[in-house]
């Protein structure tokens, strides 16, 4: 820099008739001969700087050999601009060079560095140090930053201790499969990267932290989506000597200070809350997104004598007859669209969607010809269905009927553009502790298995699981699941229980969380914690669909870096070391 110190950022440089010095990369140049301007680029935003014919003619000969992506210093008075520009912050002023310095000369870049861009995304990903420089990216990076230090800042002032677990650990049964780091020193042994500190938090609060907090890196092995990400951080929080009460309105005000410091969005509290069988009955989501209605209807009752058999057969099944109504939307969903909305439901489970468009005077019924006298209308009552709307129906088993309702409820809203902007806290609550698995005909959990049951729900762990609730609780963001905790499970006896109710053997308990189970005997304080997706949180906060846009450097779907080439083979040697030897993949003929 031969002397240069900066001693503004680009989008920060004000006050004519100062002398400045800026550094950034060159955006964009505009040479018209004796006049030029250099569009210098930094995270702050954009300063024109001038060249005219009185600059130095040395400096103003090497401003004419710049190109877009050097890296320059420039040293200069500010002044005022002749021709502003109210797109940028600094566009009423600009810099009359004085010095300038070329730090570095740059190839032309496989694409333009700009944030209103068409180019590939794989090709963006491949460079994505360049791709990093467009300003919409770096705001989402930016406005992830703030997340975590209001989070840092909240926690701290509420009496909550930092503390890091590690990331090399024993691997136990989470949900998903881990990623495993063979030992060199252990030979034919595995450490397991985190999918959650879930254990570590709870040995820290049996160690008498009181209050912990991490933003911890997690790891799965499972398959990806636009909000899921192989490795990803959670704002980690573990409290003792609370209950449900406790938890939930120390992470709400964590929200409301959130949305106020970043975004100065008022969120009003207590946020709102549904226990799962509400969410499930009306949403069909344990997830919903409930700035919309078209909210579930059960008309089973209506229509258990009817001539149609696939709904009476459904209802004698034990399964029940559902259907949402689409408002106003009868001219959008027209016979075909309702046709690759059939196609849509059966990929997801149905057998099959039943309609009702009204577009006329009179409904247009795809089963009208099942049905007595006034059951249309019945129906039509029930549902709040009017002149222009459109009914969909789905006939089954619970388990399908209203998760697939769920999921159509929510591609017709995307369709008819119905879903308004803004933020939609919920809280999820009373979850079922167990689900039925029909394939293995046993009991499985549906969180891992330091849950605390519901008080009133204990006496049915042996005889009828079923009834069973937890206390565990979810965090939902506009239909996006922010957050999952529970109060845990701090009794000996109770643990040892619910073990066995998991079919769990006393060898296998042992084997995966001896450990734990060993320091509940030396007393553990009630506790109970939650872990909030930092990186979902940033993805919503930034308006953005996908984790890419708030992550430096994501993973594709394949789980591949395309920047880096990971994962990538590694040298026999090093295998030889692990005591790893790679069995070739089999080809299909």
């Amino acid at each position: 820099m031969q002397g240069l110190k900066r001693t503004h950022y680009c989008g920060d440089v004000e006050g004519i008739g100062n002398e400045v010095v800026v550094g950034g990369y060159v955006q964009k140049v505009r040479d018209l001969g004796n006049l030029i301007f250099i569009d210098l680029r930094d995270r702050t935003g954009i300063v024109q700087l001038a060249f005219d014919d009185s600059t130095d003619r040395e400096i103003f000969e090497k401003a004419s050999d710049c190109h877009s992506e050097y890296v320059l210093m420039a040293k200069g008075v500010v002044r005022e601009r002749e021709s502003k520009n109210t797109a940028i912050k600094t566009g009423n002023i600009e810099i009359d060079v004085k010095d300038l310095r070329v730090l570095a000369k740059a190839q032309t870049p496989p694409f333009e560095i700009v944030d209103d861009t068409n180019v590939n995304e794989e090709l963006r990903l491949k460079y994505r140090y360049l791709d990093l420089r467009r300003k919409v990216l770096q705001d989402n990076l930016i406005m992830r930053s703030k997340i975590a230090k209001v989070a840092r800042d909240y926690y701290y002032e509420n009496g909550f201790i930092e503390i890091e677990t590690p990331m090399m650990i024993k691997s136990t049964p989470e949900g998903a499969r881990d990623y495993l780091v063979p030992s060199r020193v252990h030979h034919g042994k595995f450490y397991a990267l985190p999918q959650s500190p879930q254990m570590y938090k709870q040995l820290l609060m049996i160690a008498g932290f009181d209050r912990y907090i991490q933003l911890a890196r997690c790891f799965r092995d499972e398959d990806l989506r636009a909000d899921r990400q192989p490795e990803f951080t959670q704002i980690d929080l573990e409290m003792s000597f609370v209950d449900v009460e406790d938890i939930l309105e120390m992470n709400e005000g964590f929200i409301q200070r959130l949305f106020k410091e970043v975004l100065d969005v008022d969120v009003e509290l207590p946020l709102p809350r549904l226990t799962y069988k509400d969410a499930m009955e009306r949403y069909g989501s344990d997830k919903p997104d409930t700035r919309f209605g078209m909210e579930i209807c059960d008309i089973s009752e209506l229509v258990k004598n009817c001539g149609f058999g696939v709904f009476t057969s459904a209802i004698e099944n034990g399964g029940s007859v559902r259907a949402i109504v689409a408002k106003d939307a009868a001219k959008t969903l027209t016979r075909k669209e309702i046709d690759k909305l059939t196609e849509y439901v059966k990929g997801i489970g149905a057998k099959g969607l039943a309609f009702v468009r009204w577009v006329d005077d009179e409904p247009t019924c795809a089963f009208a010809k099942f049905l007595g006298e006034g059951e249309l209308d019945a129906i039509l009552n029930k549902v709040g269905a009017q002149k222009g709307d459109v009914v969909l129906i789905v006939a089954d088993k619970n388990k399908v009927t209203l998760p697939v309702l769920g999921a159509l409820r929510l591609k017709v809203a995307k369709q008819l553009d119905i879903i308004p902007e803004g933020f939609n806290f919920l809280w999820i609550t009373e979850f079922p502790f167990f689900e039925y698995d029909e394939d293995t005909d046993s009991w499985l959990a549906m969180h891992h298995p330091f849950t605390m049951p519901m008080d009133e729900c204990i006496q049915y762990l042996d005889t009828d699981p079923g009834k069973v609730t937890a206390k565990a609780y979810d965090l939902v963001l506009n239909g996006t699941e922010l957050s999952s905790g529970s109060i845990r499970i701090t009794d000996y006896e109770l643990q040892q229980k619910m073990f066995q109710a998991l079919g769990l053997s006393d060898e296998e308990i042992e084997a995966k969380f001896g450990f734990l189970v060993e320091a509940y005997k030396y007393g553990a304080a009630p506790h109970g914690g939650m872990g909030i997706g930092l990186d979902r949180l940033a993805m919503i906060m930034t308006g953005n669909d996908s984790l890419r846009d708030v992550t430096a450097f994501p993973k594709v779907q394949n789980a591949s870096e395309l920047m880096s080439g990971a994962p990538n083979v590694v040298d026999e040697e090093q295998l030889q070391e692990l005591s790893i030897s790679i069995i070739p993949e089999k080809k299909e003929n």
